[in-house]
């Protein structure tokens, strides 16, 4: 009856340490697709505004409309925008480097 006990109580051990492995792998995995999408929201957010296309001059009556986003009209706003897109990706990228968060990627 011991030694069935014992074996009992290392196969539940086994069991632990397996469980538990899977369970970091998972939280690895996790770690992972939470730093991507840590920075893909606020370039999402950058595209979602200046993908909605807003006009200076209302169409029909010709009026100028102040509230419209001026950029728009930047011979390079285009590239500012990605510019600045690719700086907040950076940033944040040098950020989780500095925590720590690469390490055991």
């Amino acid at each position: 009856m011991d030694l069935i006990e014992n074996y009992k109580e290392i196969a539940n051990s086994v069991i632990d340490l397996y469980l538990s492995m899977v369970s970091n792998r998972m939280n690895e995995i996790m770690k992972v697709l939470t730093i991507i999408s840590v920075i893909f929201i606020p370039l999402t957010f950058v595209a979602g505004i200046y993908g909605m296309n807003f006009s200076r001059v209302d169409p029909i009556t010709n009026k100028q409309m102040p509230d419209n986003m001026p950029e728009l009209y930047s011979p390079h706003g285009y590239y500012y925008a990605l510019g600045g897109m690719l700086l907040i990706a950076l940033i944040q990228v040098v950020v989780f480097w500095k925590k720590g968060w690469f390490t055991k990627l």
